[in-house]
């Protein structure tokens, strides 16, 4: 059985490498830690972690392009003689894809909750009106369009 792709509709051009990062998203959707996204003002946004147990040391926070991956990992005490272990002491990694232009503005831990703050500066209209070209050559041009050389042109 073949997969039916979100994005197979031909009005939708170049949003390939967006179907492969949901994808993988998906594919990594554990529920350990539980988390929650909250709103903070009108451009801000907060995830917090429930990671009860861990100390800042057990925790790591890593920006990689637009991943921001959220990882811990606790050590075992070996000095403790558990008659019943009920909380485990395990690791986890957890990632979250950001938008272009969210940036991380910081991360705390407070009573078992690691916060990252993040900011979504405003959006501003992209408007750009693009030159049209006549179909019409002169004898001896060439139909060969040079890309780069347009590319940089028209910025």
């Amino acid at each position: 059985m073949s997969r039916v792709s979100m994005f197979n509709s031909p009005l939708l051009l170049g949003f390939d490498q967006l179907e492969r990062t949901l994808d993988r998203l998906a594919k990594n959707a554990e529920g350990y830690p539980p988390y929650n996204i909250e709103r903070i003002g009108e451009n801000g946004l907060r995830i917090v972690l429930a990671v009860a147990g861990f100390t800042t040391g057990d925790l790591a926070i890593e920006l990689v392009e637009s991943q921001l991956t959220v990882r811990g990992k606790q050590t075992d005490d070996t000095d403790r003689v558990f008659l019943h272990r009920g909380i485990a002491a395990r690791q986890f990694q957890r990632a979250f894809m950001l938008a272009d232009g969210i940036e991380v503005i910081g991360a705390r831990l407070d009573s078992g909750l690691l916060s990252i703050d993040l900011i979504r500066p405003a959006a501003e209209p992209r408007i750009r009106t693009i030159r049209i070209d006549s179909g019409e050559t002169t004898v001896g041009a060439t139909n060969t369009v040079d890309i780069t050389a347009r590319r940089t042109q028209s910025r």
